[in-house]
C-alpha cells in the first residue's frame, strides 16, 4: 500500500498511526530527520563526519567556504539533535573531536538516497 503523504513510494509503515496525520507533526519521523539536516552545510558537515572522527580544524579544512560561526551553530544543532558528539581533551590547547553517533551514522544511507533522488534524470 502506498504511503499517502508520500503517494508515489511504497514501504513505508501505513500502521504507524504518526503515518496517518493531516498535518507535520513534530514526533513523525520524517519530520524528525528533516530537522537534524536543517540549514545549509549540514549535509556537508555529516559529510565529512562519515568519514570519522574530526577535529574542529580538520573540519574547517574540509569545508573552506564554511565560516567558523556557521560551523559551530551546525556542530551544536547536531550535537543537540543527537547525531555527533562532542569530546574535549585536556592539554593546551584543549582539543575537540567531534565524531556522528550510532544514529547519526544512520544518516549515510539518507544522504545516499537524497543524492540518487536530486540526480535521477527525469
Amino acid at each position: 500500500m502506498t504511503h499517502r503523504t508520500v503517494g508515489h513510494q511504497p514501504g513505508l509503515p501505513d500502521d504507524d498511526p504518526r503515518a496517518r496525520v493531516d498535518a507535520p507533526a513534530p514526533d513523525c519521523p520524517v519530520e524528525i530527520a528533516l530537522a537534524a539536516l536543517r540549514g545549509r552545510w549540514t549535509t556537508l558537515v555529516v559529510r565529512e563526519l562519515l568519514g570519522g572522527e574530526r577535529g574542529y580544524s580538520e573540519l574547517r579544512a574540509a569545508l573552506p567556504s564554511l565560516s567558523d560561526k556557521v560551523l559551530s551553530e551546525r556542530l551544536a544543532h547536531l550535537a543537540e539533535a543527537g547525531v555527533v558528539t562532542r569530546e574535549r581533551h585536556p592539554g593546551w590547547p584543549p582539543t575537540v573531536r567531534y565524531a556522528l553517533t550510532p544514529r547519526g551514522r544512520g544518516l549515510g544511507p539518507v544522504l545516499q538516497a537524497l543524492w540518487d533522488w536530486g540526480a535521477a534524470d527525469d
